[in-house]
């Protein structure tokens, strides 16, 4: 719950500056020159491609929540079966261990979206986390019914 309210006020933080960077676009715009429209429309381009990436890390977030939901429906969300340090971060090796079970897991079922799905997991507690995305990424396409490149 902590981390849906902290991703909203973000969300919030991030809308509320794009609107204020618009209407600082739409301003200098509105003065005319070419100098100042050029800035204007530079100024405007950087909301746009601020929402829309807003939007897909919202669009992803849903999606990942809604597979782990259906996952722990069927009783199949991977087991927190790591050892930790003392100060409770990952123990290393054991996010290792793990980590070759599941790429062995996804090896021998590369059409399961689970698999994929605890291989992203697995990705995350080894601190993969552009490699936690991408099987992420696929776990939702599977799982979904489109194609997945390799």
């Amino acid at each position: 719950m902590r981390a849906k309210l902290s991703y909203a006020i973000t969300a919030a933080v991030l809308v509320v500056y794009f609107v204020l960077v618009g209407s600082r676009g739409m301003l200098l715009i509105q003065s005319g020159t070419l100098l100042t429209v050029t800035f204007g429309v530079a100024v405007l381009i950087l909301p746009v491609i601020g929402l829309w990436f807003l939007w897909k890390n919202t669009q992803f977030v849903r999606k990942a929540n809604a597979l782990a939901a259906e996952l722990d429906a069927e009783g199949g969300l991977p087991v927190d079966e790591l050892r930790r340090t003392p100060s409770g971060r990952i123990d290393r090796d054991s996010a290792d261990e793990v980590f070759a079970r599941r790429k062995a897991e996804t090896e021998s079922s590369p059409d399961d979206w689970r698999s994929w799905f605890r291989l992203a997991v697995a990705y995350h507690d080894a601190r993969d986390t552009p490699r936690a995305r991408k099987a992420m990424q696929r776990a939702i396409a599977l799982h979904e019914g489109r194609t997945v490149e390799a």
